[in-house]
């Protein structure tokens, strides 16, 4: 896509950005790019240990230049391993966050706020505060429905807690220009709230292209013989660990079934513990976090993708994990416990096999009464996810489709 003609200004409020890994370090890039002046309203880097990043902290890198992109980095406490110390994080940047954007940002001549969210819905009060002060559209990306995920992530049950959140996010939705959503059936849950549907456009993940990995280009550890199911990324709460652990403990007869676990979260030391003493140790293996440049070569090696999401909770079941677009990408079929979101995907590119979230023996069912039986047909089916990737999820695709919403507000 060619360079827009007048350079706009356009501030990106999040508190997840680079070094951390999530989608708002392409937006960001790729819109600078594509000849827009980008600035970023962001958290200091914690995310997922829980502690301040090395080389990271109150008196170190606030401000930086990264990839063209102005990285203004707003205090926030470290959101700990959960616990008081989350919503304290959370809280911490939408005050010093607003704070920013009140006594320096605002002054500065913007044209436009992008929210990326992947939790908590709060964020957004930094870049609410800027549209009220300029008078400029904000375009809010959801990632995750609120006050629901206080109830899957926090456990959160107080209805008054939860009527209080659910009037904020309402505020929230009222002041938002454009509602960007990652799953079709967000728009049902949102528009449950108000008179949204003409606010809201479908703006799925995107994946950056993890076919192009070579091997000897990033070193990895040695990966064991045998049948390799892979699961990469975060290993949180939300990941329903217990029942893929289930599902292990269902297939652990199979000694040709390796399990592979690439990533961190505040579910990997239980994990590595269940692994432990279930006499996994030779069938279940937790590599820990690398760099996501090495994922193209983790993913080669796979025999399978698995995705997960926790079951019970309405929200979760529309959510569709940024990790599947990924595996899609890297033409492996995939294996998923999931809800409506992503089965949605997998059954309509033909990726691989789902079953509903949490269902453990049904994975395990699957994986030896259909995949092992017939690999050459399971290993098809990573092509056909490859096809649906290409259709419909590549990045200067998702791209161009944003630069559309900000040049012409659809």
């Amino acid at each position: 896509m060619k360079k827009i003609e007048k350079t706009k200004r356009v501030l990106l409020v999040t508190q997840y950005f680079y070094p951390e890994n999530f989608k708002s370090n392409d937006l960001a890039f790729e819109l600078v790019k594509r000849g827009y002046k980008v600035d970023a309203l962001v958290g200091i880097p914690n995310y997922p240990e829980g502690k301040y990043y090395e080389g990271y902290g109150i008196l170190k890198k606030r401000h930086q230049v990264i990839n063209g992109v102005n990285v203004y980095r707003c205090f926030q406490t470290p959101r700990g391993k959960g616990g008081w110390r989350l919503p304290v994080n959370y809280f911490s940047f939408v005050l010093f966050g607003s704070l920013r954007v009140l006594f320096h940002l605002g002054w500065k001549k913007y044209d436009c706020i992008i929210g990326h969210e992947p939790s908590p819905i709060f964020q957004a009060y930094p870049a609410l505060l800027l549209r009220w002060m300029q008078k400029i559209p904000f375009y809010y990306w959801i990632m995750d429905l609120w006050p629901d995920a206080m109830m899957s992530g926090g456990g959160v049950r107080n209805k008054h807690v939860l009527n209080w959140v659910d009037s904020m996010v309402k505020g929230i939705y009222n002041r938002s220009d454009k509602i960007l959503i990652t799953s079709k059936p967000f728009r049902r849950a949102i528009c449950e709230k108000g008179d949204y549907d003409e606010k809201i456009i479908y703006f799925p993940n995107w994946s950056v292209d993890m076919s192009r990995g070579k091997d000897g280009t990033h070193i990895i550890p040695k990966l064991p013989k045998g049948f390799k199911i892979m699961i990469a990324g975060n290993l949180g709460g939300a990941q329903c660990l217990d029942k893929v652990a289930e599902v292990m403990m269902e297939l652990k007869d199979v000694s040709e079934i390796k399990w592979i676990f690439v990533g961190d979260g505040s579910k990997k030391a239980w994990l590595d513990d269940f692994i432990e003493h279930n006499g996994l140790k030779n069938n279940a293996f937790t590599l820990g976090r690398y760099p996501a440049e090495t994922m193209p070569v983790f993913f080669k090696q796979a025999d399978a993708m698995l995705v997960t999401l926790k079951g019970g909770f309405r929200h979760l079941e529309m959510v569709v994990p940024a990790r599947l677009q990924s595996y899609m990408s890297a033409g492996r079929p995939v294996l998923a416990m999931l809800g409506e979101g992503g089965a949605e995907i997998i059954k309509e590119s033909g990726c691989g096999y789902v079953v509903p979230a949490g269902d453990s023996k049904a994975l395990a069912q699957v994986i030896r009464d259909k995949v092992l039986t017939n690999k050459e047909e399971f290993e098809a089916m990573g092509t056909k996810g490859r096809k649906y990737y290409e259709a419909n999820f590549k990045l200067d695709m998702c791209i161009d489709n944003l630069v559309r919403i900000i040049e012409n507000g659809k």
